[in-house]
């Protein structure tokens, strides 16, 4: 029977790195609106607070600028032009330092949870959100509950530190009309920034309450079912079947490039039937015999056909091919152990191959080779 969806399964396992990593690129971070209210109105309060005094006296400035004309200005058609642009230009120079701070709390508010990210996977449309239905889900949904109860807790909060604001300084709110004008200005000014840093200090509980609520709700959307693991599982390392066609036609190519290297060798050392090791020395590389070819069962009979077919002296000696087959890998030298006992296969190779060019008398029978202990395979 085939597997049924994993629709019906509850989500209990936590998210595999590949689930994070995808979520992260399409957009999908925590993220909380009240951290990002309240580094800007914290940033604001603290900027006003620091800033007050220079930006009063620049405004100050610029209502003597504006509020004094000279005569012959008047009369110039152009100069009105002129003085707007210039208590413009004014103006920004006395606002710039704050929006620069008010800029930097709205970019760095969001990265303080869920990092930088810029994913165009988000910018996309989506037209599912076009689906009333799912409109509907969403309005209703836990998510929508929850924010409804902090913009009401939010509205609470702010009213409250809103009315102890102005209770606190009732007084002095009162007393600005007796104060000369740049003194009630920049009384103001601080004034305000002392309201708005109590009024971002309220909405620091808001904040505390969001932020693990944010963190939890980004977990809850990516928990995954047993099902989707394995899924997952399946996608990242293979189905099984094609893990072995892969390893199968790994092994043919090896194979083959194997069978390519045994016309190169100088001797096939046979078990008779069972083991098959191809050696070849080289002595301009003045180094041991190097093992090129080696197989059992079938791969022994075809590097034995191989060797017949390229005239390659096919050699039986059971147990220097069992010693060499466990003890040396392909491509590699044989170990010191049996250094003696091929050089004496080679000897006998050499002798063979001169008397078969008519250049030497026959050679007697191989001798048996000695192969140490701790290199016998008897099996």
């Amino acid at each position: 029977m085939a597997e049924q969806p994993d629709s019906g399964q509850e989500k209990t396992e936590e998210p595999t790195e590949k689930r994070l990593k995808e979520s992260r690129d399409k957009g999908q971070v925590p993220r909380s609106k009240e951290l990002n209210t309240l580094a800007v109105v914290m940033f604001a309060a603290v900027g006003l607070i620091m800033l007050g005094p220079a930006m009063v006296a620049n405004l100050l400035n610029l209502m003597a600028f504006n509020f004094t004309l000279e005569r012959q200005s008047l009369y110039a058609t152009d100069s009105m032009g002129m003085h707007l642009l210039a208590s413009v230009g004014i103006g920004l120079d006395v606002l710039a330092p704050l929006f620069i701070v008010l800029l930097i709390a709205a970019i760095g508010g969001p990265i303080l949870l869920g990092g930088w990210l810029l994913s165009l996977k988000s910018m996309a449309p989506k037209f599912e959100r076009m689906d009333p239905l799912a409109g509907l889900k969403r309005m209703f949904s836990l998510k929508a509950l929850v924010e409804l109860l902090k913009a009401l807790a939010k509205f609470l909060v702010v009213l409250a530190m809103a009315l102890l604001v102005l209770r606190l300084n009732q007084k002095e709110l009162m007393a600005l009309s007796n104060e000369a004008l740049p003194d009630a200005i920049e009384h103001s000014a601080w004034i305000l920034g002392q309201a708005l840093l109590l009024l971002a200090s309220s909405l620091i509980l808001i904040a505390a309450v969001d932020i693990p609520f944010q963190l939890w709700d980004n977990k809850q959307k990516l928990l995954m079912t047993k099902q989707e693991i394995k899924d997952e599982y399946k996608d990242s390392e293979g189905k099984p079947e094609v893990k072995s066609r892969i390893r199968q036609l790994q092994r043919e190519m090896a194979e083959r490039r194997m069978m390519g290297e045994v016309p190169k060798a100088d001797v096939v050392i046979t078990n008779p039937t069972h083991f098959a090791v191809a050696l070849k020395y080289d002595p301009l590389q003045a180094g041991a015999p190097v093992l090129v070819a080696k197989g059992a069962d079938f791969v022994a009979q075809r590097i034995r056909e191989v060797a017949a077919e390229h005239n390659v002296v096919v050699l039986e000696s059971p147990p220097l091919a069992r010693a060499v087959f466990y003890s040396t890998e392909l491509e590699q030298q044989i170990p010191s152990g049996l250094y003696l006992a091929v050089a004496q296969v080679l000897a006998y190779v050499f002798q063979l191959r001169q008397y078969r060019a008519g250049q030497g008398k026959a050679p007697g029978p191989m001798p048996k080779p000695d192969i140490p202990e701790e290199l016998r395979r008897d099996e």
